[in-house]
């Protein structure tokens, strides 16, 4: 299945981390090259909790992602992509760093500047768009959990850590960042302010995409934004971080976090609707979004985004809206 190409090239803004992220903008290339991804920068495990707590820098594996995504679809950024995320043997103390993670850390510290770094990866990569960090200065992720020891499954705790929130074993009451008003990327602001349409999601609910609304800054561009907002549901919703939540739950959660976000389309899956269309169809109406449902998981690996099936889910809500 290939989605048709278009005429016109939207400018699209999409927010989140990690393998949803990255899933949203390979779909997003099928349709326009005019795409600015605002990444996450609260992760503090594997290579990039190791290089954020040595060097005091951004988690740069997220970013990383992001920019493999967006590489171009010759030989040349396939190549360039794979050594983004190449992973390094060995049991040394360079033993399981991403190598894109070392380079984005390397220009970093040439360049004293997070944006310009990126922004030489991309042209070396040939990216079909532009990756930014949400803000200039790395966040740390605390939850209120209910049940966090299974032990006490009716006690409250706080667990303090992005790692650490995402493989909770109890029910995530709410999520706050610290510290609890960094400043925003101004070159993000601004791409939300110029943005047609701004997608949220897919991808860790309260350690992804929750992130974006905490920061005041963003939620308030994102709120006033005249561009079109989609939210993409995830194709698994059993994940730890989510265990237990209903599809219009994770709308719920958005919500209670961002009371002001009105949304215009929330785009989900047959197989996570079920036999919860309506509740999801009227929590939706709630934020002011049309439900779109319609397959957009693979086949063989249903816990994932099929791309294509992404990008024809976006065209027919950006094109055909």
């Amino acid at each position: 299945m290939t989605p048709p190409r278009v005429a016109t090239a939207p400018r699209v803004v999409a927010l989140g981390g990690g393998h949803g992220l990255a899933a949203s903008l390979q779909s997003l290339r099928h349709l326009t090259e005019e795409i600015t991804a605002i990444v996450t920068v609260a992760d503090d495990g594997g290579s990039s909790g190791r290089l954020r707590q040595e060097f005091d820098i951004l988690p740069p594996g997220d970013l990383r992602m992001a920019l493999a995504a967006l590489c171009e679809d010759t030989a040349w950024g396939h190549q360039w992509s794979a050594v983004l995320q190449h992973r390094l043997g060995g049991n040394g103390e360079l033993a399981g760093h991403a190598l894109g993670n070392l380079l984005i850390m390397s220009l970093w510290e040439l360049l004293d500047n997070p944006v310009r770094g990126l922004d030489l990866v991309g042209r070396l990569l040939n990216t079909r768009g532009r990756v930014l960090p949400m803000c200039e200065v790395p966040l740390d992720i605390e939850a209120t959990v209910l049940g966090a020891d299974p032990r006490e499954p009716e006690e409250m705790s706080v667990v303090k850590g992005q790692s650490r929130v995402a493989a909770t074993p109890g029910r995530v009451m709410s999520v706050r960042i610290v510290p609890e008003e960094p400043p925003a990327s101004r070159d993000a602001l601004e791409a939300i302010k110029l943005a047609d349409w701004v997608i949220l999601g897919p991808g860790s609910w309260f350690t992804s995409v929750m992130p974006h609304l905490l920061v005041p800054q963003l939620q308030e561009e994102l709120v006033h934004t005249p561009a079109r907002r989609i939210l993409t549901l995830n194709v698994g919703l059993d994940d730890d971080e989510t265990q237990g939540f209903s599809p219009a739950e994770h709308i719920e959660v958005l919500s209670a976090h961002a009371p002001d976000l009105t949304l215009d389309y929330v785009v989900a899956d047959p197989a996570v609707v079920r036999s919860e269309e309506q509740s999801l169809r009227e929590v939706a109406k709630g934020v002011g979004a049309e439900l779109v449902v319609t397959p957009v998981r693979k086949m063989r690996r249903p816990r994932e985004h099929d791309t294509l099936r992404l990008a024809a889910a976006y065209r027919d809500v950006i094109f055909g809206g």
